[in-house]
């Protein structure tokens, strides 16, 4: 019985292992459109984090001026 057991543990394991994990191929233009989008959501967090420090030296600007 116990090597029924693991003979069924290792073959369960073994098909986990085979199957889990499988990374799907993608095509050239899949690549390509998915790092122009990555390129277009960095573009705009930096020309937001951009737009928050000019927002941030106009506020120390008037301060001073104050």
């Amino acid at each position: 019985m116990k090597k029924l057991l693991y003979t069924f543990l290792i073959l369960f394991s073994l098909s986990i292992a085979v199957t889990g994990c499988r990374e799907e191929n993608k095509t050239t233009e899949e690549k390509v459109e998915e790092t122009m989008d990555d390129i277009d959501d960095n573009l705009e967090d930096a020309s937001d984090d951009v737009d928050d420090a000019m927002d941030d030296v106009e506020d120390e600007i008037e301060e001073i001026e104050e």
